[in-house]
């Protein structure tokens, strides 16, 4: 039963990147609503979720959270070594060489679609995890990830081609997320995750993604195109992922 909602997974997350790419004429409309959503899976659905599992204090601070700003560190860290580097590398051969897109290093969008394409199969492993639980729990479990699995497909693709990577590698990164998690609800059959170490990942990849859509999407999406309509798309974007986990609750 675990595979099988996984395959509907697999669905939304193509349905979620075809929306993406499909609108590419109002840019700043897709990177406001994908900077709402990734604002809103952190704060309303991977935060909460990390602070249950990995419930454990470090020195005072829960583990989660000590992850969730270790995540936020380490995207800015490498997003600026990268940067650095790919800047130097132009440098040497007098032609800026390697930073496109304002500055932006594409490898910081795979890496970036790379870490949507672990949560994906994170989230099958939690689907597959849910249904050895119970049938109850599976289906609220299941509910929570077909519905949030577009809003995965839609950064997938966003992130991947905003940092400049071609459409076609940004169609793999959105095949390997739409795969991901029927490869991890498949996995289940095999051994079952302990729920700690899947509440510290979480709690890392939110960091990671709050940094992205604060960092980088959001002011994309407002510096050339500072209008009502792209302020509304993020709002609706947090909204609706509450909605999501509020069915799914």
């Amino acid at each position: 039963m675990a595979v099988i909602v996984a395959l509907g997974a697999f669905l939304m997350t193509l349905a979620g990147g075809w929306t993406a790419q499909r609108v590419t004429d109002r840019r700043h409309l897709v990177l406001g609503l994908a900077g709402g959503l990734m604002l809103g899976v952190v704060g309303l659905d991977l935060l909460p979720e990390a602070m249950r599992a990995a419930g454990r204090e470090v020195f005072g601070v829960p583990l989660a959270l000590l992850l969730f700003v270790t995540g936020f560190l380490v995207a800015h860290v490498a997003e600026r070594l990268l940067a650095v580097r790919q800047h130097a590398h132009g440098a040497a051969h007098g032609d800026g060489a390697g930073v496109e897109h304002g500055g932006r290093v594409p490898e910081v969008g795979l890496t970036a679609a790379a870490a949507m394409v672990g949560h994906s199969l994170a989230d099958g492993v939690a689907l597959g995890a849910a249904f050895q639980v119970g049938g109850g729990m599976g289906v609220a479990v299941a509910l929570a990830v077909i519905t949030h699995d577009f809003a995965d497909g839609f950064n997938t693709y966003t992130l991947t081609r905003l940092y400049g990577n071609a459409r076609r590698k940004a169609m793999l990164m959105l095949f390997a997320d739409a795969v991901a998690p029927v490869v991890g609800a498949a996995s289940t059959l095999l051994f079952t995750l302990p729920e700690e170490p899947l509440g510290a990942y979480l709690g890392f990849f939110g960091g990671v993604l709050l940094y992205l859509a604060a960092a980088e999407i959001l002011p994309e999406a407002h510096h050339k195109h500072p209008a009502l309509s792209t302020l509304m798309c993020t709002v609706g974007g947090v909204a609706g992922i509450w909605l999501v986990v509020g069915l799914a609750g």
